[in-house]
């Protein structure tokens, strides 16, 4: 491979530090970059949950140090603020289910920072994420990473073919503790820093006083779903999505004793409906906002469908269907081999042929077939 010149998105976290380190060990040019994404550039870590602090930054400039690659902070917080955090309180405000993390690797890492790279020059971006880019028969393919457990080749499922081709994930072939030991051979005083998770923004980790915060309360109704009877109240539709079993508040009275989920979110109403699990089962998938990690595939394909970024990947068959009205990209629909429990508009499904990513949408809608499984 030719030298290229490469930006490195260091966090400040051990996996972004070992790949800046092994794309300068791979002969390119690499500079390091910090994205301060913060809406308070000076706020100090107040745990594991969350990230992009003044002290993250720090240790993101200790690496480059002992690297001996330049080092910049890009301050990309207003894009992060409205292409994330606030798209994230609409979405829920919607009575949807987003995942953040997905529109950050979207909006940000593979939309800011990589249009920004590529306009000073540089060639492509490397960052920590668990995945493999394979070079394949029509192009560069995204590969769920080795390492199980830590692959995260599901939030990368909504980068396009031009974007993976500026690309480069160094950590995709290798296990996070061989990672950890390797920082540490490097002399990094981060190889035991403890992973960020969760959601960055909220790091106390309390969603619904979160969205409270921005959404404001507003008294409205739990309904039986099969009854249409009023069996609760709560403060907010945005505090509930489809699955939910925990901090219902019911009133037991009058129920039978058998567990109730959030079976549907009707936000215009402030409605939340609740149900038995038996409604909970989903077989049909229609999505949108569809992206393809390579060439579209063409008529019905078998893939597997994964609707959580650690689920399981479910058979499935999947079809993009071009004459949908009002979607210039068309309506992916999935039909799922059986049911799945707890998939909410706003998440996304991830096709997968074997370990290779197919590409990806937003889920709009959800059914489940009449006919006997």
């Amino acid at each position: 491979m030719s030298r290229l010149r490469v930006v490195a998105a260091m966090s400040g976290g051990v996996d972004s530090a070992v790949a800046a380190a092994r794309m300068l060990d791979a002969g390119h040019e690499v500079v390091g970059v910090h994205l301060a994404l913060s809406q308070n550039a000076s706020r100090l870590r107040e745990s594991a949950r969350g990230c992009c602090t003044i002290e993250d930054a720090g240790d993101a400039r200790r690496v480059a140090d002992r690297l001996g690659i330049p080092f910049y902070v890009w301050d990309l917080a207003d894009r992060f603020r409205r292409d994330v955090m606030d798209d994230f309180v609409a979405e829920y405000a919607a009575g949807r289910t987003p995942n953040p993390c997905l529109r950050c690797n979207e909006k940000i890492k593979f939309s800011a920072l990589l249009d920004k790279a590529i306009a000073l020059g540089f060639d492509a971006v490397a960052t920590g994420h668990y995945a493999q880019i394979v070079e394949g028969p029509a192009g560069r393919e995204l590969h769920r990473a080795v390492d199980t457990a830590k692959d995260q080749s599901y939030v990368l499922g909504v980068l396009t073919a031009d974007q993976l081709a500026r690309a480069f994930f160094p950590l995709g072939d290798t296990t996070k503790p061989q990672i950890r030991a390797e920082a540490a051979e490097r002399g990094f005083s981060i190889a035991r820093k403890p992973d960020s998770h969760d959601i960055c923004f909220i790091p106390d980790g309390d969603t619904r006083g979160y969205l409270a915060r921005r959404i404001g309360e507003a008294e409205g109704e739990l309904v039986d779903a099969s009854t249409g009877e009023v069996v609760g109240r709560h403060a907010g539709s945005y505090g509930f999505t489809v699955g939910q079993r925990r901090g219902l508040g019911l009133d037991r009275s009058g129920l039978d004793g058998e567990p109730r989920y959030v079976v549907g979110v009707e936000a215009a109403d402030n409605r939340v409906l609740i149900g038995t699990a038996d409604l909970l089962g989903v077989t049909e998938i229609t999505g949108d906002q569809v992206r393809w990690c390579g060439p579209p595939p063409e008529g019905t394909v078998s893939v597997g469908a994964q609707i959580r970024a650690h689920g399981e990947e479910i058979p499935a068959s999947a079809y993009l269907d071009t004459s949908a009205v009002g979607s210039a990209q068309g309506e992916l629909r999935v039909s799922l081999a059986r049911q799945v429990r707890g998939v909410a508009p706003g998440q996304s499904v991830v096709l997968y042929e074997g370990t290779r990513v197919v590409g990806s949408a937003t889920i709009r809608e959800t059914a489940r077939r009449l006919v006997a499984e």
